[in-house]
């Protein structure tokens, strides 16, 4: 029988290839309950080897939401991740006190423990504008002129990014005020409360995770992946690492030795940026990834 005491979300964060899916398979066992995604990447089908998912066998482990969930093809937005999981969160908590959340996607887990802010009206031309200016000119134009419109949020968000850096500058264009004054720090209020976990290691050990992680990417068919993908590629969700280095290889433009170094190189920085946006709440508490039994002590001393 569900208990009424107040409801409780463990959020699991931590850089890239650390081993927060395998923690957070460990604790919904302990607390026989289900695991959010708030991986961005992970969300779409067509993308499985470079997006690192957990294998079936981890899935029928723990009942996971966010996962194959939508198509590359549709956009799914922070907002709409905030409005879906939010559901979600409340069917678990009719049978169950304790949810997890994981993922590296900073933007998709703020937008669940602290809701997104309103955010105003683009103009559309503005929009087409820059969307052309980013297919002509590259990234770097792009990067340039946000840098210099709203260095705050171009210092803030993934900057290889190109749909965090056209939206910066849409917002800017569309409105004359910055995106970064509109993200403001009111917390929206949530019915449960949240114990926030990250995980981290030495940083020798986290890039021979990464580097062997990509190695193993690569023997299961990642090459092969990115091909069947390729209808896809004008989507954004492919505009990310593991899928690009790999097109430019199918391109000609590199050859695979220098396509996987490159793989390897952008998520040591990748995981590097996620430790960077993450040290920033000082509410998380961090462990070693293989600190099972202390993160169970913790969380029922916060429970």
């Amino acid at each position: 029988m569900q208990s009424n005491s107040i409801k409780t979300l463990i959020s699991v964060v931590g850089p890239t290839a650390i081993g927060k899916t395998a923690m957070a398979i460990q604790l919904a066992q302990h607390f026989h309950t289900e695991i959010i995604s708030s991986d961005s990447r992970q969300f779409f089908k067509e993308m499985e080897i470079g997006t690192a998912k957990p294998s079936p066998e981890e899935l029928a482990t723990a009942k996971h939401h966010f996962i194959d969930s939508h198509s590359v093809a549709k956009l799914f937005s922070t907002g709409d991740f905030e409005q879906e999981a939010l559901k979600t969160l409340e069917e678990i908590y009719s049978k169950r006190d304790v949810a997890i959340m994981v993922g590296g996607s900073g933007l998709y887990v703020n937008a669940l423990l602290n809701g997104l802010d309103e955010m105003p009206e683009i103009d559309l031309a503005i929009r087409e504008e820059l969307n052309k200016k980013f297919e002509i000119e590259g990234l770097a134009a792009i990067q340039l002129q946000l840098a210099a419109l709203d260095p705050e949020y171009f210092a803030k968000v993934d900057q290889n990014n190109p749909q965090r850096m056209i939206r910066g500058l849409e917002v800017f264009l569309s409105t004359g005020k910055k995106l970064s004054s509109m993200l403001s720090a009111t917390k929206k209020v949530r019915p449960f409360k949240v114990i926030k976990l990250g995980l981290n290691t030495d940083r020798a050990v986290l890039y021979d995770r990464i580097n062997r992680r990509v190695d193993l990417m690569i023997e299961n068919g990642l090459v092969e992946e990115v091909k069947s993908l390729i209808p896809y590629r004008s989507y954004n969700a492919l505009n990310t690492v593991g899928y690009s280095e790999i097109f430019d290889y199918l391109d000609g433009k590199t050859n695979l030795a220098d396509a996987i170094s490159a793989i390897k190189q952008n998520t040591r920085r990748f995981a590097k940026r996620q430790l960077t946006w993450f040290r920033r709440d000082d509410e998380i508490t961090w462990f070693e990834p293989n600190e099972l039994n202390k993160i169970i002590t913790y969380i029922k001393d916060k429970i």
